[in-house]
């Protein structure tokens, strides 16, 4: 069952910590599982927060600080000293430990660092604060099983009962050799089923295996691991030396990432500017500007043939005023439609479910599409038009039902225009090598604009020629 924070609860808390009733406090949030324990502390104030850090045991707390948001952890370690600090991160693993202290200053960092009581564990965060964050190096684990393989059966297993000590989940064991260069991995089955204890390990460990290179991108990692279906991977450095292991968790927060990441640039794309690089609070106003001026300009370019167009029909607007009236009706119709088809495109490439290959189908069905959408809302523009006129809402002269019909008949070919191009766009950026999410909305509502005014116009001229033209 989810657990659910009450109002009652959160008093509760507030009412220990008042009393500094530590020993209440801690049985009651105990027992508690680390993310619901970092919910709650969302709810209470910074102080009250901090208050719960500094007198709960380090043990239960230390997992509670990788599920807060990035402020409220921002947040509480300002609070703490570098002593405390230290103290939680002595019960993290190695990579976990390591992201913490990637926050802080570069002073805070030293000073927590100095204050870790376990020299290895201070080495190996050390260690992996030299790698980029989005590395193989920068989200793996020092913690892990290795067995040598000029050992037997007996050395191993009394080796890994002492590593495995320092590690909360063991996903593989691995073998290396005299100068720590990775040669495989070990069975747990092959090492029960082994003949005797004094069986060495050469004669059965498995010597083909997936690894990476400590300094790979994350996300070719998340794509390594997904494809071979794979637990955890070994991570080696240049010269083929085991230096840590990841696991699926690590992947899991890698994809979480690039997919957040993806579709904020996606998103910022396909509104009309190009992605920023910093989240909209950290972004400088002249790099903002800067980000939005040239998507403005160009679709502001293209809004200047809609004039062009409206000029190059001057004269049948001059005889038919009438006409104007349903411009603004006329080119949001196409733009509309086009935003929807391109957005649906845009975002059935991203879940690769279509691919170049499929614009056929997509062409046929978006047509179909298309002509459908454009006929319901040409037969509610022609209904429009004709309740106005014979209620006198507003009169339209005696060629009324020609005016409504150039209407409605523009609608079903705009629209079809609209729906067509905002599909086949993304197709052709993607042909062009280049990222479909850019076929904005703006950009394909800009092209259907102009087009939309000439369809408008050249179906007018050939229904209403005789009557108002």
């Amino acid at each position: 069952m989810e657990f659910k924070i009450s109002k009652d609860l959160i008093q509760q808390i507030a009412q220990l910590i008042q009393e500094k009733n530590n020993h209440q406090l801690e049985i009651l949030l105990n027992d508690m599982h680390h993310a619901d324990f970092a919910e709650i502390l969302d709810e209470v104030s910074i102080e009250e927060a901090t208050y719960i850090f500094q007198v709960l045991d380090s043990e239960k707390t230390a997992e509670i600080l990788l599920e807060l948001e990035d402020d409220l952890r921002e947040e509480i370690l300002s609070r703490l000293s570098s002593k405390e600090i230290a103290e939680e991160l002595d019960e993290l693993e190695t990579n976990d430990a390591a992201d913490i202290i990637g926050e802080l200053s570069k002073d805070r960092k030293a000073e927590v660092i100095s204050e870790l009581q376990d020299i290895e564990h201070a080495k190996g965060i050390v260690d992996l604060l030299r790698y980029d964050e989005d590395t193989a190096g920068g989200i793996m684990h020092k913690e892990l099983v290795k067995v040598n393989e000029n050992w037997n059966v007996m050395t191993c297993v009394k080796e890994m009962r002492i590593q495995a000590e320092n590690i909360s989940r063991v996903h593989s064991i691995y073998v290396v050799d005299d100068d720590n260069k990775l040669k495989g991995r070990l069975s747990l089955k092959d090492l029960l089923t082994a003949p005797t204890t004094k069986t060495p390990i050469s004669e059965f460990y498995i010597r083909k295996l997936n690894y990476v290179d400590v300094e790979m991108a994350d996300v070719d990692v998340a794509r390594i691991m997904d494809k071979y279906d794979l637990e955890a991977i070994p991570v080696v450095d240049e010269l083929g030396r085991l230096v840590g292991r990841i696991t699926i968790d690590d992947v899991i927060d890698v994809i979480k990432d690039e997919i957040e990441k993806r579709d904020t640039e996606d998103i910022q794309k396909f509104g009309g500017l190009e992605a920023l690089e910093l989240p909209y609070v950290q972004t400088r106003l002249f790099e903002m500007v800067k980000k939005r001026a040239t998507w403005l300009v160009v679709l502001f370019v293209g809004e200047m043939f809609t004039a062009s167009a409206m000029g190059f029909f001057e004269g049948e607007i001059e005889k038919a005023v009438v006409l104007a009236l349903f411009v603004p009706l006329i080119i949001s119709s196409g733009g509309n439609s086009g935003s929807q088809a391109a957005t649906l495109i845009i975002r059935a490439m991203a879940l690769k479910e279509l691919d170049l290959k499929d614009w056929w189908f997509v062409m046929k069905k978006e047509i179909a599409s298309g002509f459908l959408l454009g006929s319901i809302l040409g037969i509610v523009g022609f209904i429009r038009i004709m309740i106005w006129q014979q209620t006198g809402l507003y009169q339209y002269g005696i060629h009324w039902f020609a005016v409504a019909m150039t209407v409605s008949i523009s609608l079903v070919f705009i629209v079809l225009w609209g729906t067509l191009s905002g599909s086949m766009i993304p197709f052709l950026l993607k042909k062009l090598r280049l990222d479909p999410a850019t076929s904005s909305a703006p950009f394909v509502a800009t092209l259907v604009d102009v087009t939309g005014l000439v369809i408008y116009f050249t179906i007018a001229s050939l229904l209403l020629k005789g009557k108002l033209l």
